[in-house]
């Protein structure tokens, strides 16, 4: 045989300590937050962009990440929850009873809303050059944190994949299962690398970043046809959207896949700001 179930059932929880737990999701999300940093640090040195530059982008992008992602997850998929107890959608924690529960709920596609919002404030208070110079650049660190986020959601057993009616797939015994889903977050993740690849590449090794708006434009169209694409393999995330022909992450990713192919092949003379 060549593909074989994994039974999987890891613990989510690195320690405990009274209520408060340390969750590997979280350390996902903060692994790719300080990759992210790095990777900026070196996109930095070597546009000759001043280095403390870097610490308002790192406070921009983390805030707009968690806000965009976790208003966009409940206005997307919850909207009835956003209205009826905002204070926990806004903060980690449930009021009745009282306890820590971190952010549990983030949609990607709000998080990229508000870093592409965020990097507009950005640009223009600190950076003072082109909205799409700092988005050319901070997709690239985008791109490889969404690898750790989808890993993170494989650790919590979330986001599962459609069963696979074969051998092959991961049980998740978690939910109480015994029959093999597709391992969706790892297809996902693997999409996602192969993007962050590519962006790396062309930033790094071709003219391509000359040209304002075509990495960004480019990032758009590969991460979003990479969730385009798997949302096929994956469970709908509202049971009552199941029958849908298109689930709620593809419709959000057609337009944002447009936009892509608008700035790729959109003709300009302009050049990256220096």
């Amino acid at each position: 045989m060549v593909f074989a179930s994994i039974n999987w059932n890891p613990d989510v929880e690195i320690f405990k300590i009274g209520s408060f737990a340390v969750r590997y999701y979280s350390l996902m999300f903060v692994i790719a937050f300080v990759l992210g940093l790095q990777i900026m640090k070196k996109i930095f040195n070597r546009e000759g962009v001043p280095i403390e530059k870097l610490d308002s982008l790192f406070i921009y992008t983390v805030v707009a990440t968690l806000l965009g992602a976790r208003l966009g997850h409940f206005l997307f998929y919850d909207p009835e929850f956003l209205f009826s107890r905002p204070l926990e959608v806004l903060l980690p924690i449930q009021l009745d009873p009282f306890r820590f529960t971190g952010y549990q709920g983030l949609a990607s596609h709000g998080a990229a809303i508000g870093i592409i919002l965020a990097m507009y404030f950005y640009s223009k208070k600190v950076l003072h050059k082109p909205m799409l110079w700092i988005l050319d650049r901070i997709v690239i660190p985008v791109a490889s944190g969404a690898i750790f986020v989808r890993i993170g959601n494989l650790m919590n057993s979330e986001i599962i994949g459609k069963p696979t009616n074969s051998d092959y797939g991961f049980i998740f015994e978690k939910l109480g299962e015994n029959f093999p889903r597709h391992p969706a977050q790892l297809y996902e993740a693997a999409g996602y690398l192969i993007t962050f690849v590519l962006l790396w590449y062309v930033y790094w090794k071709t003219d391509k970043r000359e040209k304002l708006g075509y990495i960004f434009g480019l990032f758009m169209v590969m991460l979003w046809s990479v969730r385009l694409i798997v949302e096929f393999f994956k469970e709908a995330q509202v049971d009552a959207r199941g029958d849908w022909e298109l689930n709620t992450g593809q419709l959000l990713s057609i337009p944002m896949i447009l936009v892509g192919l608008y700035f790729m092949f959109r003709k300009t003379g302009t050049k990256s700001a220096k």
